[in-house]
């Protein structure tokens, strides 16, 4: 069986980054197609969207399909050159902006990348919160973690670093994770500089014979990739978060996206 293919284009006259979250958001919801992307960003004069307007034409001549271009385009004039494309248009700010001045009795300001700007205190919070998750990373570091929002803890390649990267990058959250390791197993508990945030501490788990397929990527045939030692501190790892009172999430089957979500609302974070 043939599976369906269309190409989808994203057009800004920024980064482009806001479109592909649209984008990404609604084409997930259809099954069975293939969508193949193409990325046309900083469309900021009229050479390139004439350009960018060609490009768009000549795919869907060559696949005789219309592309779906997801747009954001503050620039009228361009949007105008744009939408003389042979294609089927997702435009950002003809499907939101426009009900939303109607809405609230004000003109949206068509400032090009606002969202993303270095004047905006989110952005600035968010890129602060990046750095306090890069600086503890893995147990780098346990300084100013009474400033963290959250701490994972959980054996290694259990998606603790990619879970506080996307927390702090998504949600402007600052996320520390720690490993647990043999040592930790041994002792049979907690490692004690942790034991003050208990309250900011949640742990994540996953299925033994998962862990044994990740971690024997990075180091096959070794004792770390088994899976009799995947096991044992699997155990170990809940073991330690159940005596603590520590709650966890299995990672096995659910996305970053979806964990990072969870995870907020079990310890009422809000960002």
């Amino acid at each position: 069986m043939t599976i369906p293919k269309r190409t989808v284009i994203y057009v800004s006259d920024g980064t482009g980054i806001t479109a592909e979250t649209l984008g990404h958001g609604l084409l997930s919801q259809f099954e069975g197609i293939e969508f193949r992307p193409m990325r046309f960003p900083f469309i900021e004069t009229e050479d390139k969207a004439r350009e960018c307007l060609a490009r768009i034409n000549e795919v869907s001549k060559r696949e005789g399909a219309h592309p779906i271009v997801i747009l954001t385009q503050t620039n009228q004039q361009l949007s105008t050159i744009l939408h003389q494309a042979d294609a089927f248009f997702i435009d950002m700010f003809d499907s939101f902006i426009a009900p939303l001045e109607q809405e609230l009795d004000c003109r949206y300001s068509r400032a090009v990348g606002r969202s993303h700007s270095q004047a905006n205190p989110e952005y600035n919070a968010r890129i602060a919160a990046v750095n306090f998750a890069l600086a503890h990373d893995d147990g780098v570091s346990d300084a100013d973690l009474k400033s963290a929002d959250i701490i994972l803890v959980g054996v290694s390649r259990s998606g603790k670093t990619p879970t506080s990267l996307y927390l702090s990058l998504q949600f402007s959250l600052k996320a520390a994770n720690y490993p647990l390791i043999p040592e930790d197993f041994e002792r049979d508990h907690m490692p004690p500089r942790l034991l003050p945030f208990r309250d900011k501490m949640y742990g994540l788990t996953i299925a033994p014979d998962q862990l044994q397929r990740i971690r024997n990527e990075r180091r096959p045939n070794s004792k770390y990739s088994s899976l009799d030692n995947c096991r044992y501190e699997v155990a170990a790892a809940e073991r330690l978060m159940r005596r603590e009172g520590i709650k966890w999430f299995d990672t096995t089957s659910r996305s970053i996206e979806e964990l990072a979500v969870q995870l907020m609302q079990e310890l009422n974070l809000e960002r």
